[in-house]
């Protein structure tokens, strides 16, 4: 037998919830001193403790906990919920990571607001060129890496089985009109030999032109890839005050590295080519 005060230790809960779990019928004592009406447990009463309290992790009702404790939920679909509920907060942890990241984006532009610029805008002809590419609809921001690690994937893997070889550098292309962050139309690319287009893409993967476009506004974005935000508001921020508008998709260029050939944590230190075609604003 325990004493309530040591079985609140052993159950890492405290007493005033193990008296109320008692009120409430989800968890009684093994025994009450009828002289003292101290409240006795025992070891045998901790699985239901530990059920109580990963369902009310779970995010149910104490009313919900009780349901189910009286129809003797399985080990196994309590683990089954417990899992999904640990994907679900991995991934929440995932987007608050974004948020911070974000935020702390927005603030460096605040910060440099009335600063001489970072970058330097260079203006440029691209010639046409051949690439092999994949295209997909991303959700949300949240998705974003997963999503495109598994569209170049899909294109290396095509370029190893058809022996054709990967030119530089490594691109992304955007085909939303605006900034969004659900619905993301992205287009993951690697340039390729005019002689390999004869050979077809597979499903998604499509081997095609990449128009010439004879004014580019560019811009060279070196350190963090969550600052990248800071690039693209000086880039369409120069497009604007030269009587300029944007002219079709942008483009992100990889200089010096291929996306997944980088650990995560080095994405702090990439350089980017950002690309976007202007005609002169009507």
């Amino acid at each position: 037998m325990f004493k309530i005060g040591d079985f609140s230790q052993m159950g890492q809960v405290s007493i005033r919830t193990l008296r109320l779990y008692d009120e409430l019928g989800l968890l009684r004592p093994a025994q009450i001193d009828k002289f003292t009406s101290y409240r006795f447990y025992t070891i045998e009463q901790l699985p239901r403790l530990n059920r109580i309290l990963a369902l009310k992790d779970l995010g149910l009702s104490l009313e919900q906990i009780g349901d189910l404790l009286k129809r003797d939920l399985p080990v196994d679909q309590l683990r089954g919920m417990l899992m999904l509920k640990q994907v679900e907060i991995e991934r929440q942890m995932q987007d608050m990571q974004q948020q911070m990241r974000r935020v702390a984006a927005r603030l460096k532009q605040i910060e440099q607001e009335g600063q001489p610029p970072q970058y330097e805008v260079v203006i440029k002809s691209i010639e046409a060129q051949t690439i092999l590419s994949a295209r997909g609809i991303v959700p949300t921001l949240g998705d974003m890496v997963g999503i495109r690690c598994h569209l170049y994937e899909d294109i290396y893997h095509w370029l190893n089985d058809h022996a054709v070889r990967a030119l530089e550098p490594e691109m992304a292309i955007y085909h939303n009109s605006e900034y969004v962050e659900q619905d993301i139309d992205m287009e993951a690319a690697i340039p390729i030999d005019s002689a390999a287009a004869v050979r077809l893409g597979d499903g998604h993967i499509v081997v095609r032109e990449l128009p010439a476009v004879e004014t580019m506004a560019t811009v060279i974005h070196r350190g963090d890839m969550w600052d990248v935000g800071l690039a693209m508001t000086a880039l369409y921020t120069w497009i604007g005050q030269h009587g300029y508008a944007s002219n079709g998709p942008y483009r992100e260029l990889h200089l010096f590295w291929r996306e997944l050939e980088v650990e995560t944590a080095q994405f702090a230190d990439i350089t980017l080519e950002m690309q976007v075609p202007i005609v002169p604003l009507a």
